[in-house]
């Protein structure tokens, strides 16, 4: 089979493997029809992420089933299914708790020794309590099945970083990213009821889509001067719930400075240097909260699935281009030289 591997900083290549086989009686064997290439793949892509040479790359994938270990029950052979971006086996204490990605047993696709999301086939380890079933007409409608891919990560990340900042109805929310992880931020808060949505981004294509979500306002600048006019925008008091949705110091920085006393901050942005962006004393004296992490996307599949299905939210639009197997090298260097937003992969 054809997938996709990282040879080394700026060297994606798409090789022949071995195919995928059933090595433990959960496994199920998956041909995948739709991946995509993450923002958090792009730190391997630019050596800021530790990679072996030649391992398999990418970790959001939709597809079919093609085989199933002797104790799967839950799937069949051809049923439609999407994966989330960690296995998980759903019966330990944190999967029974939601948090599957803490899950002692499970791991992340593209590690070494698993399969990559991007390429033709993926063995998935407890398929039962990992895969979630679709509808099988979906497969032949191609804008919803982008939509379904998004569910694999950058949705329900999104979505966690809103419960994380605690969006509920009326609220007033800031997200800090115009990357495909912030945008859906905008659409998860909006989703949970946000009155009013600030969108911190400074690329047109990107703050005009954060407005198709939902945002009623855009800030473009950065820094103090993004800190400025968020609190010109809220009489001078900040948001009630901040996406932080980028991992920088710089991100920090702003998300702590256009939060509201006693607000909170969800930040799912993987972190590089953020750290040295929060002034504990500062979050301590204004009562600001920070939840989030790794999202478990896993959870939140169910509840999401339905209102992709019916329309009721739409997060297709985040691709902005599409490529072939074969292409996938040049998706990268689109999405690390910024003319896409986020590569979606049609086997």
């Amino acid at each position: 089979m054809r997938a996709t591997v990282i040879q080394a900083p700026h060297d994606i290549q798409v090789r022949q493997v071995p195919d995928p086989v059933i090595q433990r009686s959960g496994d199920a064997i998956v041909r995948v029809l739709r991946a995509c290439v993450c923002g958090s793949d792009l730190w391997a892509y630019r050596g800021e992420a530790a990679r072996e040479p030649g391992q398999r790359i990418g970790h959001e994938f939709l597809g079919v089933i093609e085989e199933t270990g002797s104790e799967v029950s839950g799937f069949s052979r051809g049923d439609l299914v999407v994966a989330p971006f960690v296995w998980s086996d759903g019966v330990c204490a944190y999967c029974k708790d939601g948090l599957t990605t803490s899950c002692p047993h499970g791991g992340f696709w593209g590690t070494p020794g698993s399969d990559g999301g991007q390429g033709e086939y993926v063995r998935v380890p407890f398929a039962d309590a990992t895969l979630v079933g679709l509808p099988a007409e979906a497969a032949g409608d191609d804008h919803l099945l982008a939509g379904l891919l998004t569910l694999s990560d950058v949705l329900g990340t999104g979505h966690h970083a809103a419960v994380g900042a605690g969006v509920r109805a009326g609220t007033t929310v800031a997200v800090v990213g115009d990357g495909a992880v912030g945008l859906c931020g905008v659409l998860a808060a909006k989703r949970l009821g946000a009155e009013r949505i600030i969108a911190l981004g400074r690329h047109q294509a990107r703050t005009d889509l954060a407005r198709t979500f939902g945002a009623t306002d855009v800030v473009a600048e950065r820094g103090e001067a993004a800190v400025a006019a968020v609190r010109e925008l809220t009489g001078g008091e900040g948001a009630h719930a901040v996406i932080e949705a980028v991992g920088t110091e710089q991100s920090m920085r702003t998300a702590v400075g256009i939060t509201r006393d006693g607000g909170a901050i969800g930040y799912v942005g993987v972190p590089h240097g953020s750290g040295t962006g929060l002034d504990l004393g500062e979050m301590f004296g204004r009562n600001i909260a920070l939840r989030g992490g790794v999202a478990p996307v896993r959870t939140y599949i169910p509840e999401l699935l339905p209102d992709v299905l019916s329309g009721a939210i739409d997060p297709a639009p985040v691709f902005d281009l599409q490529v072939d197997l074969d292409a996938v090298p040049d998706g990268y260097r689109a999405m690390d030289e910024r003319t896409a937003l986020k590569v979606l992969i049609k086997l």
